[in-house]
């Protein structure tokens, strides 16, 4: 999970190096920041990112006090105090030197055109709740791999920022370009303000990055707030599936919020140790519920989607404790066992890892590791296109990586799996909505919108177990029309070869153009981690079976809802009725397709497709599923 925040002069990055450097602690204003990170036992921070060479600095080297005051708090080298004094000992004027060890534009420029700078952006890596519990209560062994495994993810994120997102900007954003070398130091905390176990990194992001001339110039922050999803997405993936793959594990949906999008936790850790580690959580609840009273009252509504998060970030705020004094972390995880020894008792603690793998191996068991690419790719683009109606390529991407994570369950997949399910959502069941104008910069591929032509199912009314009804949302509403597409895409698979291939020709949005991008499987390597027993070649009929088996191990929330939620919206006989009514019309529109006369077909499109298997995509932009109607 990841979270954003802004560091700017004054007493911001103070706060920084008062408090969050030192464990969200108290630190005297005389203390030195060493000295207070050792009394806290917390580890000092650390250098991060490729930009780093360019001060003279190197990766993994320890943060100072002084540095961090000079590059965060004044923009400047953090090696200025020398710089400064080999020029004016060169007879430079006192003013002259201090400028050269400016970064970028000066400070006080930005506050006279009455701006206020930006000179970092604070983001916060923590993990899931299970994952925290594991890392809290587990022996030494399971807390180094979770927590090497973070590491390793939180890298990850900042070398996709920097290859991918990460761009300059100057003359009032009209030029700008890309910049992959990022300025990083990261802090290490270990609990939240309660005390309770929280593994999380503080990484500040430096808002200044040196252009190919040597210039320095600001970091475009906004595609970093553009991006952010994405990348948190990337670090849950990258972590949970280390972790999953090193002690045996495997991951399960847990629904947080009736209606959202679930969390894909560690199987085997209970609910009970999740609230454990979750103090503020129903602190949180509480206020919320006080602040939502008072909106209904002042708006004569209830709030929406977008409200609801606005009020939960104030209930946050409202309910967050004051600041505690810092202790070692051989310290806390006595106390945190301790505690959950006294809550549940030392064999459910003990016993916790054991019947992790346990779980895990049942899971790991029944899925294997598949993804069936076609039906990930028309999953993503219509969950997207029914949440946010026009999109880009970044929220399709961070679809994509959700759908990995629940669809593999902690298993391994190839680098690259969740840009080629995005490309193929865009190409195959998206239209594109940004024409390019002539004369005017063509755009970005980030910064063309697309939309697609989906059914998008209406509101319903969803009655609650003691609680009043609430309005479907728009990811319940989302997983309807996902399915309804799914099962027309598996019911076209189950018909008999000539009538699949004259479907093919018409219904671009479910299986359009697999025989121009999949080929025989002897001439690619299948785009996933098989077992070895399984067969080369699958026949259509083993290939069916197969998929449909995949399909109903590896994905059970999808075909009932993505939610573990036994009393779910999906079940009710109502929304059984109207998905029953949807399959019945994807029936009849299949039915219409293949009583349609079609031309005849080459002889090479009869190749049996490989659902594993990938290439480039082509150029050309594939129809929605309704437009082919």
């Amino acid at each position: 999970m990841l979270s954003i925040a802004k560091v700017q002069p004054g007493n911001a990055w103070r706060y920084y190096l008062r408090g969050v450097a030192v464990g969200d602690g108290r630190r005297a204003a005389r203390k030195p920041l060493k000295a207070a990170q050792k009394e806290a036992g917390l580890p000092p921070g650390v250098w991060m990112g490729r930009g780093l060479s360019a001060l003279g600095l190197t990766a993994g080297s320890v943060v100072t006090e002084r540095q961090a005051e000079l590059l965060f708090g004044e923009g400047r080298h953090p090696d200025a105090d020398r710089l400064e004094r080999e020029r004016l000992d060169d007879g430079a004027d006192p003013e002259e030197a201090r400028l050269a060890t400016v970064l970028g534009k000066p400070i006080e420029e930005i506050e006279k055109r009455k701006q206020t700078p930006l000179l970092a952006l604070d983001f916060v890596f923590r993990p899931q709740a299970s994952l925290v519990v594991l890392w809290a209560l587990g022996d030494d062994h399971t807390r180094r791999v979770i927590e090497r495994a973070h590491e390793r993810a939180v890298a990850t994120v900042l070398r996709w920022l920097e290859d991918e997102i990460a761009e300059t900007r100057w003359s009032s954003g009209r030029e700008r370009a890309k910049t992959p070398a990022l300025i990083v130091a990261r802090f290490r905390h270990f609990d939240n303000r309660d005390g309770f176990p929280l593994l999380h990194d503080h990484c500040l992001v430096f808002n200044r990055v040196q252009r190919p001339d040597g210039a320095w110039y600001a970091l475009d922050t906004r595609r970093l707030y553009q991006h952010v999803v994405a990348a948190g997405t990337l670090y849950t993936l990258t972590m949970t599936t280390e972790v999953c793959e090193e002690l045996g594990l495997a991951t399960v949906p847990r629904e947080v919020t009736p209606g959202l999008r679930p969390v894909m936790e560690i199987a085997g850790v209970g609910q009970e140790l999740i609230d454990w580690s979750s103090t503020r959580r129903q602190r949180i609840e509480d206020a919320l519920e006080g602040i939502t009273d008072q909106y209904v009252k002042d708006h004569g509504r209830l709030p929406g989607e977008r409200a609801r998060h606005v009020l939960g970030w104030w209930a946050a705020q409202d309910t967050r404790p004051e600041k505690k004094t810092a202790r070692p972390l051989h310290q806390l995880r006595a106390w945190w066992r301790a505690s959950a020894v006294r809550r549940f008792g030392r064999q459910l603690v003990d016993g916790l890892l054991q019947r992790c793998r346990a779980a895990g191996a049942a899971i790991r068991a029944r899925v294997r590791p598949l993804v069936d690419t076609a039906l990930a790719a028309i999953d993503v683009a219509a969950v997207v296109y029914t949440v946010r109606g026009t999109f880009a390529r970044r929220h399709v991407l961070a679809e994509a990586r959700r759908h990995l994570a629940e669809t593999l369950r902690g298993r391994v997949c190839l680098p690259g799996l969740d840009d080629y399910i995005a490309d193929q959502a865009l190409a195959r069941h998206t239209r594109q909505l940004t024409v390019p104008q002539e004369g005017r910069r063509t755009p970005a591929p980030d910064q063309i919108t697309y939309t697609a032509d989906f059914h998008r199912p209406a509101r319903w009314w969803i009655a609650g177990t003691g609680k009043p009804p609430r309005a479907s949302t728009r990811y319940e509403r989302a997983q309807v029309a996902s399915l309804a597409l799914q099962n027309a895409i598996r019911t076209a698979r189950a018909t008999p070869a000539a009538a699949r291939d004259e479907a093919h020709a018409a219904t671009a949005s479910a299986t359009a153009h697999t025989e121009d991008h999949n080929h025989d499987q002897a001439a690619a390597t299948p785009h996933a981690v098989d077992h070895p027993d399984r067969p080369t070649v699958l026949i259509p009929a083993q290939r069916v079976a197969a998929v449909h088996a995949h399909q109903q191990a590896a994905m059970p929330e999808q075909l009932e809802g993505r939610t573990t939620d036994p009393a779910t919206w999906l079940r009710s006989p109502e929304n059984l009725s109207r998905i029953a009514a949807f399959t019945r019309e994807a029936d009849a529109r299949r039915r219409a397709i293949v009583d349609r006369q079609q031309p005849e077909r080459p002889a090479a499109a009869d190749r049996p497709t490989d659902q594993q298997q990938h290439h480039t995509p082509r150029p050309d932009q594939g129809g929605g599923a309704a437009r082919d109607r």
